[in-house]
């Protein structure tokens, strides 16, 4: 551990050392920067935006930019950065973590590398962990880069589209972590590219770094809609498809497990739902149903495949023929088994897009972060995100003085001398901050300090906008505040008049929380700027963390101290080591935790950028997606083909293919079954393509211009995808709540998955292809057609 920890401070006096020098570069333009008018300061950026078009690069110009953006924040906000802000500066320029200490000034930090990648005109996107910090700061610093001559975008929840847009396409853009990530997702759900609001995500300053990218990171975002209460729809196609009969009305393909109508299934279907052309794009909807309901009745056998119980519809497992209790079905079939077994049928929301924090992140070109404390998570951050954490020295020394943990036998005689301590430093004067672990903890402190009389306020993380202004006063003199460790988090708590002569903040711990980064955050309200502080840490052998870890060696420890009386107090360093290994193993947990999701999204994200890329292709494309289409149409025709031609010619099911050509693809006075005998099967794809071009020609010459078929061809491949896509994100979910009981078989869960996902990809992939094709050969069209 000594050597981790001398490789640590070796490593970032290193760093700090060559960092240093491009600092003394900065500060050397000071006086000739403070001699320029505004006008000549001004006039810096679009003389840097110049030498950037000429080919000189951000590293080349970085010393003359800080300084710009130095001296500009000394005029326009009165305050000048320091050397070690200029150091923390250029390592989140190089796509680090900026590790400073609480109250040296992480905002202004910033604002040097903010202004300087802001200069490529690509967007800089300024993260914060709540709205009321990314109103401040775009305020607040959005004065500093409006002066110099840059855009500035506040993007909030509440904005709409073109508001969002504006945002965006501004220089320097503030925003929440979460509104980031679920813009992201909504504009791979539009279906014209004028209703996306993001462009490409370029570079990224992270406020806070270690609540967004580690303590978040467990939580995907996820966008669901309620899958449409189509009960109805579902009945009244499993009444129709009761009445069809095989071979005359539907055909099965048992090989690949297929069904599909005929042609007098088709017409049948028509008359019975009063539709001109069963297959027009408008009536996709209850080609699927019809598709799920022929499914349910004549492939998907009960006892086999399902089983009814109690009026549920329940899978039963291929592999040990047991009912999978809570798995079902996707993609509606469920719901067609339902109504054919006459039970409930349930409704399901379904997602339609997610992501993680991790890989949402790890889409920018250039990712960087500050917090005030990242060291204990440094090896996450450099396996997960590629970025390095550097301690920055502070301003000033740090004097406040942190006294050894304090533990006592009962959580009541811990709040009591909690209580004790407070009633005396607010006797003298001294504001008290308290950090409780749960909202619960800060309830029943506050109940004691009302029984003595002590006014004081509660915060607990609730309202971001009034968080932040009581933790601002926590500052002042005789103030009680208690808070939820996290509440406030990015405010800065100033001392008032006669705090400092009276020691300054006292910051007092209620319990130690499982991660060392939470406790170094709470330690860091107090001693900022070289400020006189003290911290102190009250624990009870009743605490979460010490009742799951520890509790045993420090109970026995106490026994052979003979402590008995239960006021008693243990100060002791064999104490507090106990309780860091504690924290450690919890730390350790959490990571393997946040590794094993991210292990597990990497194969969504493969599949997710595959799909959204194409989805782009797509919805950006101008000219012509016949290649598009005739490639999806060509997969789908030989797919089928070398199904039916395998083996000895005698063999082959000609008329399965027939079938698949009359039902799929094109009208019956098109093809006959002799126009596939006597052919290779190579021959035969050739044919059917030529029949599909013939078709696409027709359509094309059906509308009076270009644009009308590429907004068909557009309509028929985005709804088909998107229809497949949630589904597939659907079943992709259920494999992955599924398949950790594969464990029990010595297989890896993870290595399954991947595989199984993969073939699930590689289907759906298929499927998407399958009901293009039918769609585009089968659908009229007609003029005035819309995504």
């Amino acid at each position: 551990m000594a050597n981790i920890l001398r490789n640590w401070v070796e490593n970032d006096q290193r760093e700090v050392k060559r960092i240093g020098k491009i600092a003394d570069k900065v500060q050397s333009y000071e006086d000739e920067y403070a001699a320029l008018s505004d006008e000549d300061l001004q006039a810096k950026t679009p003389a840097f935006k110049e030498r950037l078009a000429n080919g000189e690069t951000l590293d080349d110009i970085l010393p003359e930019a800080f300084a710009v953006a130095r001296e500009g924040a000394k005029r326009v906000l009165g305050l000048f950065p320091f050397r070690v802000q200029i150091i923390g500066g250029v390592t989140l320029h190089e796509g680090n973590i900026a590790e400073m200490k609480t109250g040296e000034g992480k905002t202004l930090t910033a604002t040097m590398p903010v202004y300087l990648n802001a200069l490529a005109g690509k967007g800089v996107h300024v993260v914060t962990v709540n709205e009321y910090l990314s109103s401040r700061d775009a305020t607040e610093m959005g004065e500093l880069y409006n002066w110099l001559g840059l855009t500035v975008g506040l993007n909030l929840n509440s904005k709409s589209s073109d508001e969002k847009r504006d945002a965006y396409n501004a220089d320097i853009t503030y925003s929440t972590n979460s509104e980031l990530g679920f813009d992201y997702l909504r504009d791979n759900m539009v279906v014209y590219k004028e209703q996306m609001v993001q462009r490409e995500l370029n570079f990224a300053i992270v406020d806070e770094v270690d609540s967004i990218l580690i303590d978040e990171a467990r939580t995907p975002l996820i966008i669901s809609g309620g899958a449409e209460k189509s009960t109805g729809m579902y009945i009244r196609a499993d009444r129709f498809v009761k009445q069809l009969s095989e071979d005359e009305d539907y055909k099965i393909d048992w090989p690949t497990k297929t069904i599909s109508l005929t042609e007098t299934g088709i017409r049948k279907a028509e008359q019975n739902f009063g539709l001109d052309n069963l297959y027009d794009t408008e009536n996709t909807a209850l080609t699927h149903h019809l598709d799920q309901s022929l499914r349910a009745n004549y492939i998907m056998l009960n006892d086999i495949d399902y089983m009814v119980q109690d009026g549920k519809v329940l899978i039963v497992d291929q592999f040990t023929g047991r009912a999978m209790e809570g798995r079902r079905f996707s993609d509606g079939l469920h719901q067609a088994i339902e109504a054919k077994e006459g039970v409930e049928i349930e409704d399901e929301s379904q997602t339609m897009a997610n992501i993680t924090y991790q890989n949402f992140f790890r889409m920018y070109n250039k990712l960087s972060g500050m917090t005030g404390t990242a060291k204990t998570e440094e090896e996450e951050f450099r396996e997960i995100y590629n970025m390095n954490v550097l301690s920055i020295p502070t301003n000033r020394p740090v004097i406040r003085v942190d006294s050894p943990d304090l533990l006592y036998p009962s959580l009541e005689s811990k709040f009591n001398a909690v209580a004790d301590d407070i009633a005396e430093r607010h006797a003298a004067g001294q504001p008290v901050l308290v950090g409780t672990v749960a909202i619960e903890s800060s309830e029943r402190l506050s109940q004691i300090l009302d029984q003595r009389g002590i006014p004081h306020t509660v915060l607990n993380a609730k309202n971001h906008f009034k968080e932040a202004e009581i933790v601002m006063n926590a500052g002042q003199r005789g103030a009680v505040t208690i808070a939820t460790n996290m509440a406030g988090r990015g405010t800065d708590i100033k001392l008032g008049p006669g705090v400092k002569e009276i020691g300054g903040l006292a910051v007092l711990g209620t319990e130690r929380h499982e991660s060392r980064r939470i406790d170094n955050q709470l330690r860091g309200r107090s001693g900022r700027q070289g400020d006189p502080g003290a911290t102190q840490f009250y624990l009870s052998l009743e605490d979460d963390l010490m009742k799951r870890f520890g509790s045993e060696r420090i109970k026995a420890f106490l026994d052979r101290m003979q402590v008995a009386d239960d006021d008693q107090v243990i100060q002791s360093r064999m104490v507090s080591r106990q309780v860091e290994g504690a924290q450690k193993r919890v730390e350790g947990n959490n990571y393997d935790t946040r590794k094993n999701t991210l292990q597990y999204d990497d194969v969504m994200r493969e599949q997710r950028e595959v799909i959204y890329d194409q989805r782009q292709q797509v919805i950006r494309e101008t000219g012509d997606l016949k290649p598009v289409l005739m490639a999806m149409i060509k997969r789908t025709i030989t797919r089928i083909v070398q199904t039916h031609t395998q083996g000895d010619q005698k063999n082959w099911d000609l008329q399965a293919i027939y079938d698949y050509a009359i039902t799929n693809m094109v009208s019956e006075d098109k093809i006959a079954l002799s126009d596939l005998e006597g052919k290779t099967s190579d021959q035969i794809i050739d044919f059917l393509m030529g029949l599909a071009e013939t078709n696409y020609e027709t359509k094309k010459n059906q509308l009076a211009d270009e644009s009308q078929m590429l907004e068909f061809e557009k309509v028929v491949i985005l709804r088909v995808v998107d229809s497949m896509w949630t589904d597939h994100i659907d079943a992709m979910d259920q494999l992955r709540q599924s398949i950790g009981l594969r464990g029990y078989g010595q297989m890896n869960p993870l290595v399954e998955y991947q595989e199984e996902g993969f073939r699930m990809f590689e289907e759906m992939i298929a499927n998407i292809d399958e009901d293009v094709t039918r769609l585009f050969m089968k659908a009229e069209i007609r003029q005035n057609i819309r995504r």
